[in-house]
């Protein structure tokens, strides 16, 4: 649900996404755009269709009703994730011409009960655990499999698919090819027993960093948003390129002096060491903004940097401009983005927060947007936004 109760404002660069695709598709044989979780807060469908203007013929969602929603605007494959949890989502799944990753055999069953209603074949990715230990088949568990489908003649299993647990943390490249050493076995074992799957492995950092392991399609995520998922690693050049899609701003309430001594927000938890002038700006955790940049964030103010003072509040953050002349109410304070130079990264953004960028993505995402459209790639170019 969009939060619909404040003044903080999201803008997402279409132009941005489609220029991080493109970066992508030229390191990769294939994609599969990941836009689940209403593309990581960025706009389900704005972004899917302007994805798929600039080439991309497949789509990742989570949930079948998010394919339900996403079916309409894009003619591509769509895959869901999370596969049918009812025979309502294994209707929808023949329905909707919806590809469903598979990761339990029970889900077997449903589609090809669905199949027999509406006389169709379904197509299916059977989703292995190679190292993740979330959702998937076991290697061991491949007789079963090929036992189940034999009894689903209307399932076809075009696809099979992992997901790599460690593959941007440098230090851990052992491990993802362990992962991919299993999945090796597992296509060749399926192989054996007369599939002839196409495979798909990797995510944003595994296509940035191991190339060899490409297969037939690679599902890049929160690249296609502008995060560098090897930020701040002996790998952060593998991301050069990406441009953040998501701006988020609010507007100054209040501007006025903090004596020397004074404190301010609850708890007294920031006193002034001199005498400052704070701004007040309409950001709190009730839009998403999290409680956890008390007196760590920064924000960008009319083109400077001004840190949080004191606690994040319900709707409420105080900043210090006193180093920032002629501040006023209704300028606009960029809490995510802004001017190239002192713009608030994604990284930066969720070091101080505590999490990632997905989680800040998915949660400032929640607040009202709009939208700027895609341009000739000539025109564009950072965007600062003063006042």
């Amino acid at each position: 649900m969009t939060i619909d109760y404040n003044l903080l404002r999201v803008t997402v660069d279409l132009g941005a996404i489609q220029d991080n695709f493109r970066l992508l598709r030229s390191l990769g044989s294939a994609l599969i755009a990941v836009v689940k979780s209403d593309a990581y807060g960025h706009g389900l469908l704005p972004v899917a269709r302007s994805l798929e203007a600039c080439g991309a013929e497949s789509f990742a969602v989570g949930t079948m009703a998010e394919a339900v929603r996403l079916r309409p605007a894009v003619r591509g494959e769509i895959f869901a994730l999370l596969g049918p949890q009812s025979a309502h989502d294994a209707e929808i799944a023949i329905n909707e011409n919806i590809t469903s990753v598979v990761s339990r055999l029970d889900q077997l069953p449903l589609l090809q009960q669905a199949a027999n209603r509406r006389g169709n074949l379904v197509p299916v990715a059977l989703k292995y655990d190679t190292g993740m230990a979330r959702l998937g088949f076991n290697e061991t568990d491949t007789d079963r499999v090929m036992e189940t489908l034999a009894k689903c003649p209307r399932v076809i299993p075009q696809w099979l698919f992992s997901h790599l647990a460690t593959a941007d943390d440098p230090d851990q490249a052992d491990y993802v090819r362990d992962q991919a050493t299993r999945f090796q076995h597992i296509h060749d074992r399926l192989v054996a027993a007369g599939l002839q799957p196409r495979c798909s492995l990797v995510n944003s950092a595994g296509m940035l960093a191991y190339p060899e392991l490409a297969w037939d399609r690679q599902r890049p995520g929160i690249a296609l948003y502008g995060a560098n998922p090897f930020h701040d690693s002996t790998l952060e050049g593998l991301g050069t390129g990406l441009r953040p899609a998501m701006h988020v701003q609010a507007p100054v309430l209040a501007v006025h002096p903090l004596p020397k001594g004074a404190s301010i927000s609850y708890g007294r938890a920031y006193v002034a060491d001199q005498d400052r002038i704070v701004a007040v700006v309409a950001a709190g955790y009730a839009d998403n903004y999290a409680r956890g940049l008390s007196n760590k964030g920064w924000v960008v103010v009319n083109g400077q940097r001004a840190k949080i003072l004191g606690r994040v509040c319900m709707q409420l953050t105080a900043v210090d401009v006193t180093h920032i002349p002629d501040v006023t109410p209704d300028d606009k304070v960029d809490l995510l983005g802004g001017c190239a130079a002192v713009a608030v990264t994604p990284e930066e953004l969720a070091a101080w927060w505590g999490t990632i960028p997905y989680e800040v993505f998915c949660l400032l995402g929640m607040n009202p947007r709009e939208y700027i459209p895609a341009l000739p790639s000539s025109t564009q170019g950072d965007q600062c936004h003063v006042r």
